[in-house]
């Protein structure tokens, strides 16, 4: 009887036993699979917690690269960022760890906001003086334009007036004379007859050309092309002028008329043939005119 009793107490120690290792090895298995879940929660954390600092390393490149000159306070919190992304790479995967990165990541977070908000700001007025410069350099662009306009204009008007100051001449004529010992002038169209030839015109009144002495070039050129009378130079520029004589008036700002004498070459007769008379006010010609000796 006692023989059952024991082996029957033995079965129910090990029954126990048994149930202790079960429940043991159960609960084991159950706080293992729950650090296993923890681990696998704390690195997905971890890898959200590294995803969103990189985002935001992205974001202040973005604005550092809109930038010609780059913000100091955006590459200083770049770089930061930078650093916490490379720190957190190494650092251990626990609660306490992760908890110390999500804080610096809020706070980094907010300072982002505002530095971005600031940013956004500057490209603002940058964008508000790039336009103003624009609408400046437009406007010294048309200004400029329109001096240069009036330059031309200016100029074009002194050309103008330039050409218009000189003296002109109307009624420009030439014929031979006899000169009687009395000093009596009849005119001949005979060559043979002629003794000198008379060079009248008219000075035309010109507004432009200040009253006073003034002077202008004659040239009467025979049927051989020479030049008659003086036959002197004078060089004006690249132009030389063969002249037979220089008249010399006083100009009154009214019209002036105006006779001159051209005597033949040497002590030769003057030829038969048309004559050229020509009138120079300096290089330009102011007036021509011709006649015939028979």
């Amino acid at each position: 009887m006692e023989g059952n009793n024991s082996s029957k107490k033995l079965k129910i120690a090990l029954g126990i036993a048994l149930a202790l290792f079960l429940g043991i090895g159960f609960y084991t298995m159950n706080l293992y699979s729950d650090s296993k879940k923890a681990q696998n929660e704390l690195k997905d954390e971890k890898q959200l917690v590294m995803n969103e600092l990189k985002t935001m390393a992205t974001q202040y490149d973005e604005a550092i690269s809109e930038n010609k000159v780059a913000n100091e306070n955006l590459v200083e919190a770049r770089d930061r960022i930078q650093g916490l992304i490379d720190s957190l790479k190494i650092s251990e995967t626990n609660v306490k760890s992760l908890w110390r990165y999500k804080k610096k990541y809020l706070s980094l977070q907010k300072e982002m906001d505002v530095l971005l908000a600031q940013n956004d700001s500057l490209k603002l007025e940058n964008s508000y003086l790039a336009t103003s410069l624009d609408s400046t350099r437009v406007k010294l662009e048309a200004s400029t334009m329109f001096t240069d306009s009036l330059l031309v204009q200016n100029t074009a008007l002194a050309e103008v007036v330039e050409n218009a100051a000189i003296l002109g001449t109307v009624g420009l004529k030439g014929f031979g004379v006899i000169e009687r010992t009395s000093g009596k002038l009849i005119p001949t169209e005979r060559a043979s007859r002629t003794d000198k030839i008379r060079v009248c015109f008219t000075v035309a009144k010109n507004g432009l050309v200040q009253a006073g002495d003034q002077e202008l070039y004659v040239q009467v050129i025979d049927p051989k092309n020479n030049t008659l009378g003086l036959n002197e130079q004078v060089q004006f520029d690249d132009k030389t002028l063969n002249y037979s004589i220089i008249s010399k008036f006083n100009y009154e700002n009214e019209n002036l008329n105006v006779c001159e004498f051209v005597t033949a070459k040497g002590q030769d007769d003057f030829e038969k043939g048309r004559y050229i008379v020509n009138v120079y006010n300096h290089k330009d010609l102011v007036s021509t005119s011709e006649f015939s000796l028979k």
